[in-house]
């Protein structure tokens, strides 16, 4: 069982920046992708942005050129900088721990952490 604290979030205006940060509490070289996801009131939880093990990215379309996805693997914490914030960045974000077993995915949550930015 992996256990994710998240930390953060916040308002902050647009055009504006916010760092993410979640805990591990197992050493991220055991998790073969960490991601973080947001879900926006009406809409369905999408991916923001992820990271492997051996360190390949993927971004939303939304966040490309914004958003920067990282590891520490000292600290086990994946981190998330926002920049150029804009209102429709407003969301629950999520971190998401993902193992790959022969048997199965197995995916972890952390609490999600509140980010608003006003129009």
């Amino acid at each position: 069982q992996v256990q994710l604290v998240e930390s953060g979030g916040g308002l902050v205006q647009a055009g504006g920046s916010l760092r993410l940060s979640c805990a591990a509490s197992e050493n991220i070289f055991s998790i073969n992708v960490m991601g973080w996801y947001r879900l926006a009131p009406g809409k369905q939880r999408e991916l923001v942005a992820s990271i492997t093990r051996g360190g390949n990215i993927n971004y939303a379309d939304s966040v490309k050129g914004r958003f920067t996805i990282s590891r520490d693997n000292a600290k086990n914490t994946v981190n998330l900088e926002m920049n150029s914030l804009k209102p429709e960045d407003t969301a629950v974000y999520y971190c998401n721990a993902r193992k790959i077993w022969a048997s199965g995915d197995y995916n972890y949550w952390g609490q999600g952490t509140q980010v608003t930015v006003p129009s």
